[in-house]
């Protein structure tokens, strides 16, 4: 009886584990898509899906009938039958018609999908973004607007946002799951895409999506996160305007940021800029833009964003993203130094 109660918990968890595939907030969730994109590739999905469950109910049904109505009941040898041309030509045409099913929407969605000739068109208004992937964090640069910005991207909602996708170091890869299937970014290559983000689905989500890196790549890839203001079209020219507006370091205005502006400026500058126009190559970025820190959501991508974070993170980095390249990079620092640098990382905000 041992066996069987193990096999119930078996049951059980399997039981829970279906519900819970169905679970997922809409900013994250691949099954509540927020996006031209997403919602292709989720009806794709459904149709998959529901051409596998019709034939595996089909199978099951023509099985139990035969098991149940020509089970054995006694030593006879049953009549032998040999082929049966109008069985093979069923069972043969119904799954080449599955296929078809299946093949045609695919296939116009595959095309779909890979359209990005507006963005290589010349003189294009569309919005083109440079996404580039580092070991554990990313870079987001518009270069027809002469912007970049780190672990932060931001968006207009209802048009279509073209992606070129590079890493500088490993192969990661780009995902929004909300938003749209991932893309991955190789050191070798391009790889272009593009996403829409949907005006009613993003005010649904707060205006906030999450983003993934899908593809291992070290120790601490389960926390390589982006996030993803989706924002409307007014919105994100007032947001252009504001970033175009800081054209130097911002100047800190306490007397602990600014002694936290001068440790920066001794220890930090060297990898981190404190301006979002691009005014450096992307190889040259070694670590992210901090020029609008004080309004981020998050400190190094996954922790809180407050000042003990910032401090904690400072102090050892590498025990929240092992592998991650700040480790060891700059001295250590006192308490009163690390308040100090956090009131002024606190104070970068390009939108007052």
């Amino acid at each position: 009886m041992k066996w069987l109660a193990k096999w119930r918990l078996v049951y059980l968890i399997a039981v829970l584990a279906l519900f819970l595939t169905g679970c997922g907030e809409p900013y994250l969730s691949t099954l509540k898509p927020a996006g031209e994109a997403a919602k292709m590739e989720y009806d794709l999905m459904k149709l998959s899906t529901l051409i596998m469950v019709g034939v595996i109910l089909v199978v099951t049904i023509i099985f139990v009938i035969v098991l149940v109505r020509f089970r054995r009941k006694d030593d006879r040898i049953p009549k032998q039958v040999e082929g049966s041309h109008a069985l093979e030509i069923i069972w043969t045409v119904i799954p080449i018609l599955l296929l078809i099913i299946l093949a045609i929407p695919t296939i116009m969605t595959t095309f779909k999908l890979a359209d990005v000739s507006a963005m290589d068109k010349k003189g294009t208004k569309a919005l083109v973004v440079n996404v580039r992937s580092h070991l554990y964090w990313w870079d987001f640069e518009y270069p027809g607007l002469g912007i970049v910005t780190s672990q932060e991207l931001v968006v207009p909602t209802n048009e279509k946002v073209y992606f070129n996708l590079k890493s500088l170091d490993v192969k990661h890869s780009f995902w929004i799951p909300a938003i749209g299937g991932k893309m991955d970014t190789n050191p070798d290559n391009i790889n272009k895409f593009w996403l829409e983000f949907d005006n009613k689905k993003a005010n649904e989500a707060g205006n906030l999506f999450y983003g993934k890196c899908a593809e291992l790549c070290g120790p601490s890839h389960g926390l390589m996160d982006f996030k993803v203001k989706a924002i409307s079209r007014d919105k994100f020219n007032a947001w252009v305007a504001d970033m175009k507006k800081v054209k130097k370091a911002q100047l800190a205005v306490s007397a602990s940021a600014q002694e936290g502006q001068a440790i920066f400026s001794k220890s930090c500058i060297g990898c981190h800029a404190v301006t979002p126009m691009n005014t450096t190559p992307m190889t040259a970025h070694l670590a992210p833009n901090l020029s609008n820190f004080g309004e981020r959501s998050r400190v190094a991508g996954i922790l809180p964003h407050t000042k003990e974070a910032i401090k904690d993170w400072i102090r050892n980095p590498e025990k929240y993203k092992p592998g991650n390249h700040m480790t060891g990079k700059y001295p250590k620092m006192s308490e009163d130094q690390l308040n100090a640098l956090a009131d002024y990382l606190m104070g970068l905000k390009v939108q007052q």
